[in-house]
């Protein structure tokens, strides 16, 4: 059996993720562009011979805003029937078969930003300045004031990533010859910061440095283990991927 991975899939673009404003608990809609991406995704990534295989998936987490269902009921993974809220659209699902469970879970919530919470750097950087701090704010040294601080956000994705590795790695990982049972593929559909946050805990390293690496709206990123080993956990660099527009359909969810 292959190696389990985590697939972090951040939504689709929205009106704030186009301007540059932190939306943490806010919750609105993709954009028309935003669904676009996400549908043309699904038809590339997802499929039995491809990327996400929807029969290898164990599990699925989704973050408890709109924006997030929205990209899962998009990416040609599941079916209305099983989602565990009422649907945003027309789900797109070309009847692939997964069985894996969809939870929504507030472990992966977007970064609560507080007092920054619909504003985009450059005002919170003149904002600090008024208030008399360092202007030069980054938010993995630095977390957001009244809101969620880079410990805050390490404890809580440390106890996610424990619950994935114990709950559907191990048991694939552990067996003589890669023999585990069921399939280990488990699936995050979230938010930038708290991706990256997760990918920067996931290989062991402290957010207070800050990840030197992006995951644009919409796009998808692959976490695994070198060696077929849990105690070696890897980002695969080769398995990050954003879909542009041009290959696209008119067809887009309402």
């Amino acid at each position: 059996m292959s190696t389990p991975r985590v697939f972090i899939v951040r939504h689709g673009e929205t009106e704030w993720s186009l301007n540059g404003r932190h939306t943490g608990s806010t919750d609105i809609p993709l954009t028309a562009n935003g669904k676009k991406r996400v549908l043309a995704t699904g038809k590339a990534l997802v499929g039995n011979d491809r990327l996400i295989a929807p029969s290898k998936l164990a599990h699925i987490y989704v973050s408890p805003r709109r924006r997030a269902q929205q990209t899962l009921e998009l990416l040609n993974l599941v079916q209305k029937h099983q989602l565990p809220w009422e649907a945003h659209g027309e789900p797109y699902c070309e009847r692939l078969q997964c069985g894996a469970k969809i939870e929504v879970t507030e472990d992966v919530r977007e970064w609560d930003y507080g007092d920054y919470e619909g504003i985009t750097t450059p005002q919170i950087r003149e904002l600090r300045k008024q208030h008399g701090l360092d202007p030069n704010w980054d938010i993995w040294r630095d977390g957001c004031p009244g809101g969620e601080s880079p410990s805050d956000i390490t404890e809580r994705l440390d106890r996610l990533i424990k619950e994935i590795r114990e709950k559907w790695h191990a048991p694939v990982m552990d067996q003589p010859n890669g023999q585990g049972r069921g399939n280990g593929d488990v699936l995050i559909v979230a938010h930038g910061h708290i991706l990256r946050a997760f990918a920067q805990r996931w290989a062991g390293q402290s957010l207070h440095g800050g990840p030197s690496f992006l995951l644009e709206a919409g796009g998808v990123g692959t976490l695994s283990y070198e060696h077929h080993n849990i105690n070696e956990p890897a980002i695969l660099l080769g398995g990050a991927f954003v879909v542009d527009l041009p290959e696209v359909k008119e067809r887009v969810a309402q």
